[in-house]
C-alpha cells in the first residue's frame, strides 16, 4: 500500500484577496486607490473614474498577487468563508 503524503494549505493574505479579482480568462483585476475619504473636492467624473477596474500589467505584480493570494482564480468571485 502506497504512503499518503499530506498536502498543506497555504494560507491566503486576506488584505490581497480583497483588493484583487480574476477574470474568467486569468487576468488579475485591481481596484483603484483614493476612495476612502476627501472625495468632496474632486470632480463628478473624477469620482466616477475611480470606481473601475483595471488590469495588473506587471508581471513581477501578478506574481506577488498570486503568491499572496494563492486560491484567487480558484474562488473568484466568492471566496469560502
Amino acid at each position: 500500500m502506497a504512503k499518503k503524503t499530506k498536502n498543506y494549505k497555504l494560507k491566503t493574505y486576506k488584505a490581497a484577496a480583497k483588493r484583487f479579482r480574476v477574470t474568467g480568462t486569468g487576468k488579475v483585476m485591481r481596484t483603484k486607490g483614493g476612495k476612502s475619504h476627501l472625495r468632496r473636492n474632486r470632480s463628478k467624473r473624477t469620482k466616477a473614474q475611480l470606481t473601475e477596474m483595471l488590469v495588473v500589467e506587471n508581471r513581477g505584480d501578478r506574481r506577488r498577487i498570486q503568491r499572496l493570494a494563492p486560491y484567487l482564480s480558484k474562488y473568484r468571485a466568492n471566496p469560502p468563508a
